[in-house]
């Protein structure tokens, strides 16, 4: 599984705060830690980013990179800064992704721009309707974002659909509905569709101590059904993610399996 490292957010204070006063030291740090824990792409929430954005996601993009030999989700609403950390984004490390696109057509030019640059894009099944009720609602969309894709020349395999995790201290029904959604993603396409959630959104909300056990579990039944990726804390689901892969056959046993 790919776990792409959630750590530099502008939510958080210590990340906004390096953000706006263009400090690479918190940044890189946070970078290397996500990777040598585990991580195999970095994500860079710069929020909305509508002013000086281009020039904050290139230089978070470079950043990274520069210390960090891994390709970035670049993660913002903003069209434009996402095309300018593209233009800087080094591919030798792995393609990047967009996060995100949906089913609201203002969110329609991010397939145009990842087709221009070769980009991988998250497809979060979501639109200008609201929240899907269920999966079948979510599969619903996600077959409308994968028809919009080959329109625009994005290669399904470049797609990855996001069933929307939902907060379980206030949505509770809608925790299985996306276990549910990450089975019948990959069964609308031969080779199966990618997927891709933001696992810390089903705990948001809730007591510190119960995040980490609520993230953890939540990801091994995700696993279970097939998802291929999460945006997540690397030093926190790194452990589920090898056992689970153990579990199910997916690595070798070995004694030193969580080393490896």
């Amino acid at each position: 599984m790919l776990i792409i490292g959630e750590k530099l957010s502008i939510i958080a204070k210590r990340v906004r705060e390096a953000m706006m006063n263009k400090d690479k030291g918190p940044i890189q740090e946070i970078a290397t830690n996500q990777w040598k824990q585990g991580a195999g792409m970095i994500d860079a929430n710069i929020g909305p980013a509508e002013d000086g954005g281009e020039e904050l996601m290139q230089w978070m993009v470079t950043t990274i990179q520069e210390v960090v030999p891994l390709p970035i989700c670049l993660d913002t609403t903003n069209f434009k800064a996402v095309e300018a950390g593209l233009q800087v984004h080094n591919n030798e490390w792995g393609r990047p992704l967009i996060n995100s696109t949906s089913n609201d057509p203002e969110r329609f030019p991010m397939m145009e721009i990842a087709a221009k640059y070769n980009a991988q894009i998250i497809g979060l099944t979501v639109g200008k309707g609201g929240l899907p009720a269920d999966a079948e609602e979510r599969a619903a969309i996600a077959a409308e974002i994968m028809a919009r894709a080959m329109e625009y020349g994005i290669p399904l395999e470049d797609l990855y659909l996001d069933p929307l995790v939902l907060q379980i201290a206030t949505s509770q029904d809608h925790a299985l509905h996306v276990i549910k959604s990450v089975k019948m993603f990959q069964e609308l396409n031969d080779p199966a569709m990618k997927t891709v959630v933001g696992l810390s959104n089903i705990s948001n909300g809730c007591p510190k101590a119960l995040r980490p056990i609520l993230n953890k579990y939540y990801l091994t039944l995700l696993t279970y059904e097939g998802l291929t990726a999460a945006i997540a804390d690397p030093h926190e689901v790194a452990e589920t993610v090898k056992t689970t892969d153990v579990i199910m056959g997916k690595t070798l046993y070995a004694h030193s399996y969580l080393e490896m």
